[in-house]
């Protein structure tokens, strides 16, 4: 599951693309820029890439955004047999989990926050992502555990 958010900094808006993996709830692939950009969506998916396994049989669920829609995303996609599923218009509920986790994050961390800067967000969100809320957060969807330990319970690859 994919979605993009924004976060307020004295800089002005720095765009956070995830990707959930909505079995552990483990944020797999994420990144961040100045704007919404197709090229932005793409480094979240090949970060992902990256720290999994090659695919078998998966779905990655995501809004109708440009960002997912383009020849390059798309192929990316493809070329790693991953079927794209997207929302259908105007119903938000189809990306839940990726809401839940933007207001988790926004209402625990991001809210607490003066980001002066860019590089300052970056900071405090890949903190976030991967110290807090992958290794640290229980959750009540995974009995309690973190997305972490779930995986590692669970031995996903």
């Amino acid at each position: 599951m994919a979605d993009i958010t924004f976060i307020p900094t004295a800089q002005g808006w720095l765009y956070l693309s995830v990707i959930m993996d909505l079995y552990s709830r483990l944020i797999v692939g994420w990144a961040m820029d100045k704007k919404p950009s197709q090229e932005l969506a793409t480094l979240a998916l090949e970060m992902s890439l990256g720290r999994r396994a090659k695919p078998v049989g998966l779905l990655l669920h995501t809004d109708q955004g440009v960002q997912y829609r383009t020849a390059r995303y798309q192929a990316l996609l493809a070329q790693n047999d991953i079927q794209p599923s997207m929302s259908r218009k105007g119903n938000c509920h189809d990306n839940a989990a990726m809401e839940s986790f933007f207001h988790t994050l926004k209402t625990e961390h991001v809210r607490h926050q003066k980001y002066r800067t860019f590089d300052e967000a970056r900071q405090s969100l890949f903190d976030y992502i991967e110290v807090f809320y992958n290794r640290q957060r229980r959750h009540s969807y995974l009995a309690y555990m973190t997305p972490f330990e779930y995986e590692r319970l669970h031995a996903v690859s």
